[in-house]
């Protein structure tokens, strides 16, 4: 199948003119198992320069101090637990970090509440196994498994939401860096380069809580929300262009005033109370997190190229922001009628017509 008709590229083939750049610019000691040295991997996610001719676009837009960490971490035997509100770039962190360090990003366990022990290790192919008995042929090798032999990063995505005795079974591997397959008699040992990022919602605490016994071989890097509107701006602007060119929209981009309306919507009701400060609001039961703002803008485009001019109007933009905010029937409706009425209303001739748009999806 040829690359124009897959919808979703893995970092390391999205990026990969990028990459070969850094690689072929290489002038620092590479770690063995890595294709390029940390600093290169921090220009990859950080981005901003041109190197051999071609732009390296930021991946991370955020405190750098922290991609330094995460980076540093990888270095040591230590594995990496990135944790974070919904929509802070921890997988999108992660995936890019395992695309610069590897070439290959693709080594992922989604962690959920049917997660199992044999995802995390190895399973068997059990029609192979009646047939033959145990053998490295009926073996299926998990991506921590594979990662081990290969010297390369294993991804869990999601680890709270796994159960804590599916966690546990990560405890030996980071300790000990061998798994055991006592069926064949086998210790597999990591080959250098192996290391483990994990990622981790603040809104699952105590959903799966992770074990001391399990954090300790983590080094923790928690990625804030961004710091301030300038800053989620130029996130949502970079991501939502990105985002779209991937996708058959048949629309402009969205217009400057357009985007700070969303990011300053989803702000204020995020922190419950006006950038200034001088208001109080009702906050909603989502996390309206960055990349909710860069969806909302995707489909507003959507909405926009399908049925309308090609330019996201008021209308488009108040069907997507009723269905990212109002998630909680009751709460949401409440909260979102107060913010439309004693704010939206009140900021003047610029944003009425988003407010009447608004007003006209009331039920």
């Amino acid at each position: 199948m040829s690359e124009q008709h897959v919808q979703r590229l893995p970092a390391e083939e999205l990026y990969r003119r990028e990459l070969e750049a850094l690689i072929a610019a290489e002038g620092d000691p590479v770690p063995t198992g890595w294709r390029m040295s940390p600093r290169s991997v921090l220009t990859y996610i950080t981005g901003g320069v041109t190197v051999k001719g071609v732009a390296i676009t930021p991946k991370y837009m955020g405190n750098r101090r922290l991609v330094e960490i995460a980076i540093a971490t990888l270095v040591t035997d230590r594995a990496l637990l990135l944790i974070g509100e919904p929509g802070t770039a921890k997988s999108w962190l992660s995936e890019h970090l395992a695309a610069a360090v590897n070439g290959d990003s693709t080594k992922v366990i989604q962690g959920t509440a049917g997660t199992t022990e044999e995802q995390i290790r190895y399973s068997w192919n059990y029609a192979m196994l009646i047939a033959k008995g145990p053998s490295p042929e009926a073996m299926v090798k998990s991506p921590v498994y594979r990662a081990m032999e290969t010297g390369s990063i294993a991804r869990v995505e999601e680890i709270s939401r796994c159960a804590s005795e599916v966690q546990d079974a990560l405890i030996s591997i980071l300790s000990e860096k061998r798994l055991s397959v006592p069926e064949l008699g086998l210790e597999i040992p990591a080959v250098k380069g192996f290391s483990v990022i994990a990622t981790a919602n603040t809104r699952d605490k105590g959903v799966n809580e992770m074990s001391a016994a399990l954090k300790r071989r983590f080094n923790i890097v928690v990625l804030p929300t961004p710091a301030d509107l300038a800053t989620e701006l130029e996130i949502v602007r970079t991501r939502v262009a990105q985002l779209s060119a991937g996708l058959d929209l048949n629309a402009r981009q969205p217009e400057e005033d357009t985007v700070e309306k969303v990011v300053t919507i989803f702000r204020e009701l995020r922190a419950g109370a006006t950038l200034d400060g001088k208001q109080k609001l009702k906050s909603t039961s989502g996390v309206l997190s960055t990349a909710e703002a860069i969806s909302l803008l995707a489909n507003s485009m959507a909405l926009a190229g399908s049925f309308g001019s090609g330019t996201i109007t008021p209308a488009d933009l108040a069907a997507a922001l009723q269905g990212a905010v109002i998630k909680d029937e009751e709460k949401d409706r409440l909260a979102w009628k107060e913010y439309l009425e004693n704010v939206m209303k009140k900021r003047g001739s610029g944003w009425l017509p988003l407010y009447r748009a608004c007003r006209e999806l009331e039920p």
